[in-house]
């Protein structure tokens, strides 16, 4: 049964506070579960959507990282592009918002590439993907520290290591394939068959005539034509989204992310909102400060952090748990757990 380490934390509690209960649940797991290090761990975190204010802020991350300069480990902050069109949808945009939110201390990679269009299959085999768009960045190393935020999610239920895992590892064209499992659309009456979008097609999938139209036999689903597109005129395929299918492809990437690696989760249930941090406005919170939680097990962590919640918040929350449900089945991880207070 896998093991989570827990440290409570007060509410309103200082960074300092948040630091050393984050410094100690991780040593805590690698020295209890004698977890060898890589010479290079990037950092897995979402650096929140501007206009957030909630997201967990770089400054808590400083003793995880101390930890590693004294470990003599190399990292990076690591992220990947967004789907929906905002600051976060692009490289350079998405590195600009992280360094106008304070992730400065260690270097930005987003590991998608400039659009979302560089990435690795992943064969995992399942029922809803034989294969899933990893980001290469990710997909290329052989271990991560995933720093997640515990908080609600309109689709999900609530967002944690699983989500961080499954959203946060996929390239855009797999966020496209967890959200609709279709390909981009072009809106005709919006198109104004300037040819950008077929500039940016790593396939040539797109052909320009009374309107821009993609050839779905040819696209590869990357959706860089939608993060290009200056008039707004691409969009994803929602119909399928709120489907219950959504939880177990959630699932399913997250298998995939999390594949032959040595990862480590640390989880943040702190200004736990009914909200993403993709959600670019302030949000007040619906539940109290937690605390920090450690585990190499995602789905045992995300069970944790539930468990710990107010009745009436983790029932606005209920949605999450056929994600950990069909994880479970899948191999991702257990949610039955033994939880070490420290």
């Amino acid at each position: 049964m896998p093991r989570v380490y827990f440290k409570p934390v007060k509410s309103h509690s200082g960074v300092e506070v948040v630091n050393g209960a984050s410094r100690e649940v991780l040593t805590k797991l690698i020295e209890e579960e004698n977890i060898s290090l890589e010479k290079f761990i990037p950092l897995k975190v979402h650096m929140g959507e501007k206009g957030n204010r909630t997201y967990i802020k770089p400054e808590n991350f400083n003793s995880i990282i101390d930890y590693m300069e004294e470990k003599k480990i190399n990292s990076s902050f690591i992220e990947t592009n967004v789907l929906y069109r905002g600051q976060r949808m692009t490289r350079e945009a998405h590195v600009k918002t992280g360094k106008e939110h304070g992730f400065t201390r260690i270097p930005i990679v987003i590991a998608d590439g400039e659009n979302g269009e560089d990435f690795k299959n992943v064969i995992i085999n399942k029922k809803h993907f034989k294969k899933c768009k990893i980001a290469k960045k990710i997909a290329d190393v052989n271990q991560l520290i995933v720093l997640s935020h515990f908080k609600g999610h309109i689709l999900a239920g609530f967002g944690g290591a699983v989500k961080q895992l499954a959203m946060g590892c996929a390239a855009r064209g797999g966020k496209l394939d967890q959200h609709a499992n279709s390909k981009p659309i072009i809106i005709p009456f919006m198109c104004r068959t300037c040819g950008v979008c077929r500039t940016h097609c790593p396939v040539d999938a797109i052909t320009i005539k009374k309107w821009a139209k993609i050839d779905k036999d040819i696209c590869i689903g990357c959706s860089s034509c939608q993060a290009v597109c200056p008039h707004n005129a691409i969009t994803s395929n929602w119909f399928q989204t709120f489907s219950m299918s959504f939880n177990e492809r959630l699932a399913e990437y997250a298998l995939a992310a999390a594949k032959d690696k040595n990862n480590i989760y640390v989880s943040f249930a702190l200004d736990i909102t009914a909200g993403c941090d993709c959600e670019g406005h302030p949000m007040i919170p619906i539940n109290g400060d937690i605390g920090i939680f450690a585990s190499t097990d995602p789905i045992a962590i995300d069970k944790a952090c539930l468990d710990k919640l107010r009745p009436d918040v983790k029932l606005l929350f209920w949605r999450g748990i056929r994600t950990l449900t069909y994880g479970e089945k899948i191999g991702l991880g257990s949610k039955n757990y033994d939880l070490v207070n420290l």
